[in-house]
């Protein structure tokens, strides 16, 4: 008798669990800096065809990397697509245009703060619940902190998938190849010690895979 109990009890716990979320969650973070402004363009095209990806139900944010990247000013754009086709279309061509007006129209930040920018993504694909969190890292990964900001901390990738995009060399790495693999090692370890996984893709006609 216990046992049929147990089995019943059991059945019913499942039967009452929540499913899983399926909708995707992308947050894609852009370097705005002297050394990163005139890849903008490129940075424009793989929005647009993270849009052209995403379904109903999913979520997007594109945010600037600048001094102080911890911040929701930074959010150039954010939206989660709505269940009707015809109002997801509308958000998409919403949200392309004001990615348009900004990449005509953005300053060169001073410095990069990526770390703060890594905590803002988190903190905003964790929110919106996802199941499945991408973060995009369109930059030369190179951080460059403003004096008085601290970014020495652990980050909780676990559940999130980080992609490195177009991560051009400076002129520096083509002196010392070791600069531009050590910065991707460094992210690299610092993605999966947080518990994520980390990609690199320089081939911006590969991007079929990320989506």
């Amino acid at each position: 008798m216990k046992r049929a109990f147990a089995i019943a009890a059991l059945v019913l716990a499942v039967a009452c669990t929540p499913p899983a979320p399926r909708n995707t969650g992308v947050y894609l973070l852009l370097d705005t800096s002297g050394t990163y402004r005139d890849e903008l363009q490129k940075a424009e095209d793989v929005i647009l065809y993270t849009l052209s990806r995403l379904e109903p139900a999913d979520s997007l944010a594109v945010a600037r990397i600048d001094t102080g990247s911890f911040s929701e000013k930074d959010i150039i754009a954010k939206t989660t697509f709505d269940e009707r086709p015809s109002t997801a279309n509308a958000q998409k061509r919403a949200f392309a245009q004001r990615i348009q007006e900004f990449v005509r129209s953005s300053n060169a930040a001073s410095h990069t703060d990526i770390t703060g920018g890594l905590l803002q993504a988190i903190e905003f694909l964790n929110e919106k619940n996802s199941g499945r969190k991408t973060i995009l890292i369109f930059a030369d990964v190179e951080q460059d902190l403003a004096e008085g900001y601290v970014r020495d901390l652990p980050l909780e990738f676990r559940g999130f998938e980080v992609v490195a995009l177009n991560v051009v060399k400076l002129r520096s790495d083509n002196q010392d190849p070791r600069e531009y693999l050590g910065r991707l090692e460094a992210w690299r370890a610092q993605v999966e010690k947080g518990g994520g996984e980390w990609r690199v893709v320089n081939d911006l006609d590969r991007l079929d895979g990320i989506l």
